[in-house]
C-alpha cells in the first residue's frame, strides 16, 4: 500500500502552545478578555427583543452548538478527493481555554447573524506558529475603519479594538455570505418593535374601549373630562362595577380583544421576521395554512438547509484557511450527528470529557 493511503493519527496534533500572542498597551491586544467593557449593541438587543428573531436565532444557534467538529484532509483516490479524518489539534474540542465550545460557537454564529461578520483573537501559538487558543471578540467592540460596513468585500487590515489597533494577523476574521439582520431590514424591525408596544398599551386595559359621554348638566372643560375618564378607568381596574349619575353614560366600542391585541398585524410581522431570519416560518410557531412537516428528522433538515448551513460553513471554511491550520487541513462540522438525531446527553459528556482531559494536557 502507497505510503500516503496509511492512515493518519498524529500528524495534526499541536505541539504545546509557546507564548500568546503579542500585546500592547491598554487597549486594543491587552484589552482582550476585559469583560466589563464588552457590549453586544444598542441595535443587536432591540432586534433580539422581537420574539420571533429571538426564537430563530435560538434555534439556529442550538445547532451550531451542539455540533462537534472534525479535522481532515483531502486525497484522490483515482476518481475522485476522498476525505481522510486525521487527529485533531487540541484547540478542535475547546477553541477557548475559557469557555465550552457550545458557548463560544452559539455566539459566534450571534454575531454573524445580527452584524454580518465576527472575530476570533488568538491568545496562543503552537511552536510551529498555528493558533493554540482563542478568544472571541464582540463584534459591536471592533472598529474596521477601512471598511465600515454593513457589506463587507474581505478580511480588514484596520482593526481597533477599545481604541487601539488590532494586528490583524492574530485575528481570524469570519465574513457571513449573508448580510447581518440589523443592516438588512432596519425598518421591518422597528415596526415589529412598534407593533408589539402597541399591543403592550392595549393589553394594560382591563376593560373593553369605549366612550364616556355627557348627556346633561353643566357642560364638563377638558380637563374634568380627562379626570372623569381616569377615575372610571381606575373604578373599574379594581372593581367589577363602576357607577355613573343620570348625566353620564358608558358605550362600549364594537372592538373585539383580538383586535385590541393586533392579532392579524402580529401574525403577519411574525412571518416578515421569520423572512428575514431565512428560517422556515413554522419552525416559529407561525401558522402556514396547508404546508406541514412528516416528522422531527424533516424539521432538523429544514433548518439546516435553509438556516444553518451557511453560517455553519463560514465558520468550518474560516477556520480551514493557512492563516489558522497548514495547508490541506481542513475542518467541518459533524453535520451527520445532528440530522440523525443521534447527539444524546452520553455523547454531550463524553465530550466534556475530552475537553477536561485535552485542557489539563495543555
Amino acid at each position: 500500500m502507497p505510503l500516503f493511503n496509511r492512515q493518519v493519527s498524529k500528524a495534526a496534533i499541536s505541539p504545546a502552545p509557546s507564548k500568546a500572542a503579542a500585546a500592547g498597551s491598554y487597549g486594543g491586544a491587552n484589552s482582550v478578555g476585559r469583560f466589563y467593557q464588552y457590549v453586544e449593541g444598542t441595535a443587536r438587543n432591540n432586534a433580539i427583543s422581537v420574539p420571533t428573531i429571538s426564537r430563530s436565532r435560538d434555534l439556529m444557534a442550538s445547532v451550531i452548538g451542539c455540533m462537534n467538529l472534525q479535522m481532515y484532509n483531502e486525497m484522490w483516490n483515482g476518481s475522485e478527493m476522498e476525505k481522510v479524518y486525521i487527529a485533531p489539534r487540541s484547540w478542535l474540542r475547546r477553541i477557548s481555554p475559557s469557555v465550552t465550545n457550545n458557548f463560544l460557537l452559539s455566539w459566534l454564529f450571534d454575531d454573524l447573524f445580527f452584524y454580518g461578520a465576527a472575530y476570533l483573537f488568538v491568545t496562543s501559538r503552537t511552536a510551529d506558529g498555528y493558533p493554540a487558543s482563542f478568544d472571541r471578540l464582540p463584534f459591536a467592540n471592533v472598529t474596521r475603519r477601512d471598511q465600515p460596513g454593513p457589506v463587507f468585500f474581505g478580511p480588514s487590515n484596520e482593526l481597533y479594538f477599545a481604541g487601539e489597533k488590532l494586528d490583524s494577523a492574530n485575528v481570524v476574521q469570519f465574513l457571513s455570505p449573508i448580510q447581518g439582520i440589523v443592516y438588512q431590514s432596519a425598518q421591518a424591525v422597528s415596526t415589529a418593535l412598534k407593533l408589539e408596544a402597541a399591543r403592550f398599551r392595549n393589553s394594560s386595559s382591563a376593560i373593553p374601549a369605549g366612550i364616556l359621554r355627557q348627556t346633561g348638566g353643566e357642560p364638563l372643560s377638558g380637563s374634568e373630562l380627562a379626570d372623569l375618564a381616569a377615575s372610571f378607568n381606575l373604578a373599574r381596574e379594581s372593581n367589577q362595577t363602576a357607577a355613573l349619575n343620570e348625566f353620564v353614560t358608558y358605550t362600549e366600542t364594537l372592538t373585539s380583544p383580538d383586535k385590541m391585541l393586533l392579532i392579524d398585524s402580529s401574525e403577519f410581522q411574525a412571518m416578515e421576521m421569520a423572512r428575514l431570519c431565512n428560517i422556515p416560518p413554522y419552525l416559529a410557531g407561525i401558522s402556514v395554512g396547508s404546508y406541514s412537516y412528516q416528522s422531527s428528522s424533516e424539521s432538523r433538515a429544514d433548518l439546516w438547509t435553509f438556516g444553518v448551513r451557511a453560517y455553519a460553513d463560514c465558520i468550518a471554511q474560516t477556520l480551514s484557511m493557512n492563516n489558522v491550520l497548514p495547508n490541506g487541513t481542513y475542518v467541518e462540522f459533524d453535520v451527520e450527528d445532528y440530522l440523525s438525531g443521534d447527539y444524546t446527553m452520553q455523547e454531550e459528556m463524553s465530550q466534556m470529557n475530552d475537553q477536561n482531559n485535552i485542557g489539563s494536557d495543555l
